[in-house]
């Protein structure tokens, strides 16, 4: 049976707030940014460099496999602590942005430059700042988690009108500037001094030993549910990332302008927000498995309903609200079952390693809708796939059972 939801504290909000602010503006720069805008730069690419729609998304797709080396980085935070990676990885951020600025149009400097991107997820995720909050929080530990990963759907629904005025004015290459420029020298300090009370978390032993039970990764990998929960980011992120990456071309491709399209990005955002704060809240009192199997089949529902062609705006905006969902209720959800199953002992790692299944995910998805779309000449094979991976979710949430593993 599930463990009764734990008493309040308020005393957590008191002292943890700084941590969850820092948490969020950190979040919002992460690379999974760049996934979620990314379609904003495909028109400028593809009209300098002839690059296809599907040869984009392939090289971003491929670019993934930088994820492999997170599990290692994972257990560096476990050992090292986290502002180290913090800083390491959004400078990285920030340069890998500079090189996409400068591309002379070969290909596979782009893949390269994606690879980069994805090796900063350990310093700029719930690894690194969901190990801090599961450490102060444990009562609010749902809706801490809900708002402090918010920042990236907060940055995906506010930046894309900014972005689009630097991309019109400066293009394309201005438009990355402009990520580096918010990367390493907005989000960078402001997480940094927002997170500069969070007290001693260099080595796990830091927080205290009833705060860092748990089990060691090897034996999470044991554990059936660890390969159960990577296997939901996989179907979630195989159908909500392929999809955000050709979010502004499938809205011109419905008839939109691109300053419209854009807006779909922001019914995404939105959508990200309205599912960390509501469903961090909900999983603090009722069943959480419950409660990500409902919004994994909400967001099949929403893909399903992307497949009209009549939709205007305010329908697509709402498919799209509907369809983004489970994604943003996913990296709330993840980090706490991660936490909420297998402790914080070695959270880094095992946190780490679900990324690195559920990133598999991201990049079938996106090297898969760019390739059907090329294939098919539309959209609406892609969307079926999604509907079909969210619902596979949702049955794969709704069989997780609640319990502290075993060491």
């Amino acid at each position: 049976m599930p463990a009764p939801p734990p008493v309040p504290n308020c005393s957590e909000w008191r002292t943890g707030w700084p941590l969850v602010a820092g948490a969020l503006v950190g979040s919002g720069a992460s690379p999974a940014l760049f996934q979620n805008l990314s379609s904003m730069f495909v028109p400028g690419m593809t009209g300098e460099f002839g690059w296809s729609r599907g040869a984009i998304a392939a090289a971003s797709g491929l670019g993934f496999a930088g994820s492999l080396v997170v599990p290692l980085l994972g257990r560096a935070v476990d050992r090292v602590g986290v502002r180290p990676m913090i800083v390491g990885c959004m400078v990285a951020l920030a340069a890998a942005y500079l090189g996409m600025a400068a591309m002379t149009g070969r290909l596979w400097h782009y893949h390269l430059l994606v690879l980069a991107l994805a090796m900063t997820v350990p310093g700029t995720s719930a690894l690194v700042y969901g190990k801090l909050i599961a450490a102060r929080f444990v009562a609010h530990r749902g809706m801490a988690l809900g708002i402090a990963t918010s920042g990236l759907p907060l940055t995906t629904l506010l930046l894309p009108i900014v972005l689009a005025e630097v991309i019109e004015d400066f293009g394309w290459r201005g438009g990355f500037v402009a990520l580096a420029v918010y990367s390493a020298l907005i989000a960078l300090p402001i997480a940094l001094f927002a997170i500069r009370g969070a007290g001693p978390v260099n080595r796990a032993t830091a927080i205290g030993p009833a705060q860092v039970s748990g089990v060691t990764a090897p034996c999470a990998r044991r554990d059936p549910r660890f390969w159960r929960l990577g296997l939901t980011g996989l179907f979630v992120n195989l159908g909500t990332i392929g999809f955000v990456t050709q979010l502004v071309p499938f809205g011109i491709a419905r008839g939109l302008p691109a300053t419209q399209a854009a807006l779909l990005l922001t019914a995404f955002g939105a959508s990200q927000v309205a599912a960390r704060v509501t469903f961090g809240a909900l999983i603090d009192r009722f069943p959480p498995q419950r409660i990500a199997a409902a919004v994994a089949f909400v967001s099949a529902l929403g893909f399903a309903v992307l497949q009209w062609r009549e939709l205007t705006l305010p329908a697509l905006a709402l498919g799209v609200f509907c369809a983004g969902l489970m994604n943003g209720a996913e990296n709330d959800l993840f980090p706490f079952f991660a936490a909420r199953l297998f402790g914080l002992r070695a959270y880094g790692e095992i946190y780490g390693t679900l990324i690195v299944v559920a990133l598999v995910g991201s990049g079938a998805g996106i090297i898969g809708f760019g390739m059907l779309h090329d294939a098919t000449g539309g959209d609406a094979v892609g969307l079926a796939v999604a509907s079909a991976a969210l619902a596979i979710a949702g049955l794969l949430f709704a069989g997780l059972r609640d319990r502290p593993a075993q060491g």
